[in-house]
C-alpha cells in the first residue's frame, strides 16, 4: 500500500489513499485556517472509527439493535511531553442491550486493527529519495 502526501497550501497537508483525498489542517491558533481536522485528530478518530466498526459488526452479526449505540474516546497525555499515555474507549450500549453480550462486545471492539498496529509498536523509517 502506498499513500501519497501533498501540500495544497498554507499548513494543510493532504493524503491520497485508494482514490480518496484526506485533507488535514491546523487550528488557527497554530497557524492553520482550521479548514479540516489536524493529523492528530485524524489519528485519534481512526482508533475510534476502527473500534466502532468492530462493535457495529458484532451487533450486526447477532441482529442486535444499534439505535443508541455510541462510543467515545478519552485520552490522557503526559503533561510535560504531551505524548499519548492512555486511550479509553467507552461504549454506550442501546437500551435493552442483552447483558450476556456486554463483555463480548468489549472483546470484539478490542480487535480494532488500528489499536493492534499501535500495540505492536512498529518501526518507523524516514528517508530521502
Amino acid at each position: 500500500m502506498s499513500i501519497q502526501i501533498s501540500f495544497p497550501g498554507g499548513v494543510s497537508v493532504a493524503a491520497e489513499v485508494d482514490g480518496f483525498e484526506i485533507l488535514t489542517d491546523q487550528p488557527v491558533a497554530d497557524g492553520g485556517q482550521g479548514l479540516a481536522p489536524s493529523p492528530y485528530d485524524f489519528f485519534l478518530s481512526s482508533i475510534g472509527t476502527c473500534a466502532g466498526y468492530y462493535a457495529l459488526q458484532f451487533c450486526r452479526q447477532r441482529k442486535l439493535a444499534i439505535d443508541g449505540l455510541v462510543m467515545s474516546l478519552d485520552i490522557d497525555r503526559d503533561p510535560e511531553t504531551r505524548t499519548l499515555q492512555r486511550v479509553t474507549i467507552e461504549i454506550q450500549l442501546p437500551q435493552g442491550f442483552p447483558e450476556k453480550y456486554q463483555r463480548a462486545i468489549v472483546r470484539a471492539t478490542e480487535q480494532c486493527s488500528v489499536k493492534k498496529a499501535l500495540s505492536a509498536q512498529p518501526d518507523f523509517e524516514v528517508k530521502t529519495v
